[in-house]
């Protein structure tokens, strides 16, 4: 006979969006300009001796940190890359690829600038630690997009670029 093991609670994925300038910009600093805006002091396996951030740019594409010493700390891959518009990566950082979750990022216009959303699903390949790690996420992505990626887009040619245009 099978054995059915039961499945943990559903919890709903974290969405956090945000309102910058100028899509295909925002879309790029987003990807290629991950390490300039990314607070790997608080935000990554090796924290304070993190120096690089790399997404690579396509489909099966890695994303990982570098620390200090070269070492590689894999945080996810690539799963949908459609610039300018969406993003979809598996997500693990500091954990196996086992475990990994989806987050998705969109970016469409809005009005004369970029609406960015962001959703984080998928908590339950986490088991039981599902729902902490899923709390601290919550307010990782707000700081982490509503504060470092908006700062990082005021001090870009993204702002700029908009303002130019207007």
């Amino acid at each position: 006979m099978t054995k059915i093991e039961p499945i943990g609670p559903y919890l709903e994925p974290v969405r956090e969006s945000v309102n910058v300038s100028a899509i295909e910009e925002t879309f790029r600093l987003f990807t290629d300009g991950i390490a300039c805006w990314w607070p790997v002091e608080r935000y990554s396996v090796s924290q304070e001796r993190t120096r690089n951030v790399v997404l690579e740019p396509r489909v099966g594409g890695a994303l990982f940190e570098v620390n200090d010493d070269g070492q590689t700390f894999p945080w996810g891959e690539v799963l949908v890359w459609e610039p300018p518009q969406r993003l979809v990566l598996s997500w693990h950082p500091g954990r196996e690829p086992d475990v990994a979750q989806k987050v998705e990022v969109r970016f469409t216009t809005d009005g004369g600038g970029t609406k960015i959303d962001l959703e984080h699903r998928d908590w339950a390949r986490l088991g039981e630690d599902a729902g902490k790690v899923r709390e601290s996420y919550s307010g990782g992505w707000a700081v982490v997009l509503g504060k470092h990626f908006i700062d990082a887009c005021a001090t870009s040619r993204v702002s700029r670029h908009a303002e130019n245009t207007a």
